[in-house]
């Protein structure tokens, strides 16, 4: 790969693109930061809201806890929180400086102006239409197809910005579709540190730090602390540990952000830190760390690229399957023993579904790792699935693709059917 070339230009800003902070689950932050936004542009408190919003954000926000809110869950929460304190400057840490007089100031804004929530009539798998009613104006908002794509502002009718929607592409710049195995192998070995250890250092340090917070706080179902009481200190088990407690955390409110990858903080956690505990247990160089979590982030990217950012195939599959690719690159494996590490993890556990961010997302987390894990150990040892097991096929990038389609299409009922057992009530 050359350097100067614009597949390796491209493969850097992925990764710019791609690992960025943010503070809570990123789709009641994404609601938090249309809200936040939508009033900057009304200008004045509103005294009504209605909020249209697809299956997934519904899924993705109903049990998850809004960050400095007090421990307040949910789309009406979010909403009440970016109206009242957000900070849309700030993006995806609209709510990361709250003051405790607007903690209060959001409860009782919950409290004394109503809030619509309506199912979306479309087909958007990422869709956020807010609407805000102010004594004197109203400001219609809209979110599509990843975070902060903001596509639409109207005040009074008028259109005050727009932006052509993605379409089913969620991302805003670089094709990702270009992500294959052998080009993020080569890349993450050549790549210069100095263009990638500002971002790979920072997810290091935050992700570390919430995950040190879910190991000694009581957050959620502590599955990181379980799993370290009732297993004890093998490398394998830390690695699981560290990424679910980070979960443990983030999921139940805590307000130390983290780095995400594919939109998502619990994907950026489990591709992050079980790299960063196999480094401390191998004793490798703060330079083959870094380059082992670029493959490790790359490969996450491109297995959620066919996907898509939200679905009904549980995230943290793709993420502990680049995990588990990353920790081979620590292992000194080629692009061969990271292929077949990434085909073993997901003829293994690409059966695991989506329903919605809460505190059971860092069991989920611990699984996906050790799946990631046993992938590494099978093709350290020799071992692989073949072409014709299940879903597997020839190739590597061929396999993520069928994983992708089935994720995609083929798990489209799936996704509506979690959504009605959910939340059966909601009507569009």
């Amino acid at each position: 790969m050359d350097k100067t070339g614009d597949l390796y230009q491209s493969y850097l800003s992925i990764l710019h693109d791609e690992l960025v902070p943010a503070m809570g689950c990123t789709e009641p932050i994404s609601i938090a930061y249309g809200a936040a936004k939508a009033r900057e542009v009304l200008g004045e408190l509103p005294i009504q809201s209605n909020i249209e919003v697809s299956g997934n954000i519904i899924k993705n926000v109903k049990s998850v806890t809004v960050p400095n809110t007090n421990g307040l869950k949910g789309i009406e929460a979010s909403l009440a929180a970016g109206v009242v304190a957000g900070k849309a400057a700030a993006k995806l840490e609209v709510l990361s400086q709250v003051t405790a007089a607007e903690k209060t100031a959001i409860a009782d804004y919950l409290s004394s102006y109503p809030i619509e929530v309506t199912l979306a009539g479309n087909e958007k798998i990422f869709y956020i239409s807010i609407l805000l009613h102010g004594c004197h104006s109203k400001v219609r908002l809209v979110i599509e197809d990843y975070h902060t794509n903001i596509t639409l502002i109207e005040k009074d009718g008028e259109v005050v910005y727009q932006s052509q929607s993605n379409g089913n592409n969620p991302y805003d710049r670089n094709d990702r579709t270009l992500l294959n195995v052998q080009d993020i192998v080569e890349f993450s070995s050549i790549v210069d540190i100095s263009a990638v250890e500002g971002i790979i250092l920072w997810q290091i340090a935050l992700n570390t730090t919430i995950s040190q917070e879910g190991l000694t706080g009581d957050w959620g179902a502590s599955i990181g602390k379980v799993l370290l009481k009732e297993y004890g200190g093998h490398i394998t088990n830390l690695a699981k540990a560290a990424a679910a407690a980070g979960s443990d955390a983030r999921m139940n409110g805590c307000e130390l952000p983290v780095v995400i990858v594919s939109g998502s903080g619990n994907q950026g956690m489990t591709a992050s830190l079980p790299v960063i505990e196999y480094a401390k247990e191998l004793r490798s160089s703060d330079e083959e760390l870094i380059r082992a979590l670029v493959v490790s982030n790359l490969v996450t990217i491109h297995q959620k690229t066919g996907i898509g950012r939200l679905s009904a195939f549980c995230g943290v599959v793709s993420a502990g399957c680049g995990a588990g690719a990353g920790i081979a690159f620590l292992h000194g494996g080629d692009y061969e023993s990271i292929a077949h590490t990434i085909v073993n993890s997901l003829a293994m556990i690409s059966g695991m579904v989506c329903d919605g961010a809460k505190s059971s997302c860092a069991a989920k987390i611990a699984e996906a790792v050790d799946a990631g894990i046993l992938g590494f150990k099978m093709s350290k040892n020799g071992k692989q699935f073949v072409d014709g097991d299940g879903l597997v096929s020839k190739d590597v990038d061929n396999t993520i693709s069928n994983i992708g389609r089935m994720a995609s299409v083929g798990m489209k009922e799936t996704d509506k059917e979690i959504l009605k057992i959910m939340v059966g009530g909601l009507s569009s």
